[in-house]
């Protein structure tokens, strides 16, 4: 086989989040279209999708989660800084706000933390091979500082940096979403040199903000694609990449994030609260198609671009 031009770690989100996303997410892997998952822990259908990732020998790491649902600590599920008035997180942009008042105990950040790496390797046998943030969390001011240190401690060698190449320039996107992904970008470059501080290792390039839900397609995720690699081999890249660009004869790496499966039943899943309307939502199958397509993965084939791994770097 010709050396790859691209080594593409095609990740699947929110594994473990119910019964009908794990058995997409699974369909996904089988036909090539993805190459790793992450899984939230304290999902309804968390311990299914660990035994699934040990059957089929799906690569996993952690999707560390702070803002959805329930923790895992015993310790913080009362009168901790983490919980709403109804005793759940406090949800996606909640997180941030509270995070900005300065309501927020980093100490309790990092006991939750700590308590889901247990929890992953108890229900897989091993330590993550990765671990990032649902909703982006981990790459917040302060809780980075955390999750750098406990991916340290832990030796958990992969990480994910979400700035993505071209996103200013991406046309479909409404405003409120894009001043949203704009403020992650923000937080995700000055998280840079936290990470590189403590070792922690991610791709040459992300991609996943312009092709999520109804905005993937075929065409998009080439598009995304060829902004990264320009990107890479330009100075662009050089502000979040995690070492040096790479050698010429080298593949490049890049992580395309995403969310496919089978639309969550509204009465099953979520992480207590039931499922959300994004794993609901149609969107979700919508990926599931794109990615299967067999046009894409011919796309992949004649591009020299070799989904993998983060463990194959």
């Amino acid at each position: 086989m010709p050396q790859p031009k691209v080594k593409l770690v095609v990740t699947g989100d929110d594994f473990g989040y119910c019964l009908r996303r794990n058995r997409g997410i699974v369909d996904c892997f089988q036909a090539g279209a993805i190459s790793n998952v992450s899984l939230l822990v304290n999902a309804s259908s968390a311990k299914d999708a660990a035994d699934l990732a040990k059957r089929h020998h799906m690569p996993i790491g952690l999707h560390a989660n702070l803002s959805e649902g329930l923790p895992v600590c015993p310790n913080l599920r009362s009168g901790s800084t983490l919980l709403n008035d109804d005793g759940f997180f406090h949800g996606k942009m909640g997180f941030r706000k509270e995070l900005q008042n300065g309501q927020l105990s980093m100490s309790e950040v990092e006991l939750e933390l700590r308590a889901q790496v247990k929890l992953f390797c108890e229900l897989t046998g091993h330590l993550p091979h990765h671990m990032d943030g649902h909703q982006h969390v981990h790459v917040l001011p302060e809780v980075r500082d955390i999750f750098a240190q406990v991916l340290s401690d832990y030796g958990i060698p992969f990480t994910r940096v979400p700035v993505e190449p071209g996103l200013l320039t991406c046309p479909w996107l409404p405003p409120t979403l894009r001043e949203f992904y704009m403020q992650v970008e923000k937080d995700a470059k000055d998280t840079v040199g936290i990470f590189r501080r403590h070792g922690i290792r991610w791709p040459d390039a992300y991609l996943g903000l312009t092709t999520m839900g109804n905005n993937m397609s075929i065409a998009n995720i080439k598009r995304a694609i060829g902004n990264a690699l320009d990107a890479v081999s330009s100075r662009e890249g050089e502000v979040t990449r995690d070492c040096e660009a790479p050698a010429v004869d080298q593949p490049i790496t890049m992580e395309l994030m995403v969310h496919p499966g089978y639309p969550s039943d509204p009465q099953q899943g979520g992480c207590g609260q039931g499922p959300d309307d994004f794993s609901q939502s149609s969107d979700r199958q919508h990926e599931l198609d794109t990615l299967t397509d067999p046009r894409l993965l011919a796309f992949y084939k004649q591009e020299r671009i070799q989904l993998c791994a983060f463990k194959d770097f």
